[in-house]
C-alpha cells in the first residue's frame, strides 16, 4: 500500500487549481467559452497588442494554456505542461507589463503568478498522485526540464521579441507621419 503524505496532496492541489484556471483560460481562447472570445475574438485581441497573425497566435496561446492546463491538472508530462503555460503567461504578461505589476490596474501580476506556479510544478514535479507517477515517470524525467524550458524560453522569446519589434515600428511609423504633417 502507498501512503501518500502532506507534500503529494498539496502538489495535487496546485496542479488541480493552477491547471484548472489555465485550461479554462485556453477554452476562452480556443472555444469561446467562459465568456472568452474563441479563435476569431481572440485572433482580433491579438492582433491589437501586437501578435500576428492574430489567429495563430490566439491558437497557440490557447493550446499552451488549455493543453498545459489539463496535463498540468492531471500530472501528466509535467515537465513540458509546465513550462508551455509558463511561456504562454510570459506572452500575457509581456501584454500587461506596461500597466505596472498589480492585475487591478490591468499589470502583469495575475499572469505572473500562474506563469510562477507552472513553472515551480515543472521543476517540482507532480507528486505521486499523478498520472506521471502512475506511468512510472516515462514522460517526467529529470532531463526534460531543462529542455522542456529551453525550447519554450526560445520560442517565447522570438514571438515576444517579435512583437517587440512590430509595436517599435508601428509608433516610430506614426511619430514619422505626425513629423510630416
Amino acid at each position: 500500500m502507498t501512503c501518500y503524505d502532506r507534500r503529494d496532496l498539496g502538489l495535487l492541489l496546485l496542479r488541480l487549481g493552477t491547471g484548472g484556471v489555465l485550461a479554462a483560460h485556453g477554452a476562452q481562447k480556443l472555444l469561446g467559452w467562459f465568456g472568452g472570445g474563441g479563435i476569431e475574438g481572440t485572433g482580433k485581441f491579438m492582433e491589437s497588442v501586437g501578435y500576428r497573425p492574430g489567429k495563430a497566435s490566439a491558437t497557440m496561446a490557447g493550446l499552451a494554456e488549455a493543453g498545459g492546463g489539463l496535463l498540468l491538472a492531471m500530472g501528466l508530462a509535467t515537465p513540458a505542461a509546465g513550462a508551455a503555460a509558463a511561456g504562454a503567461m510570459a506572452g500575457a504578461a509581456a501584454v500587461h507589463a506596461p500597466n505596472g505589476f498589480f492585475a487591478q490596474t490591468g499589470g502583469y501580476e495575475y499572469a505572473a503568478s500562474l506563469g510562477l506556479t507552472s513553472a515551480g510544478l515543472a521543476v517540482t514535479g507532480p507528486g505521486r498522485l499523478s498520472l506521471d507517477h502512475a506511468l512510472g515517470h516515462a514522460v517526467n524525467r529529470g532531463w526534460m526540464v531543462p529542455a522542456a524550458f529551453a525550447a519554450t524560453a526560445a520560442a517565447t522569446a522570438v514571438v515576444v521579441g517579435a512583437r517587440v519589434k512590430r509595436l517599435r515600428e508601428e509608433k516610430e511609423g506614426r511619430q514619422e507621419a505626425l513629423f510630416e504633417e
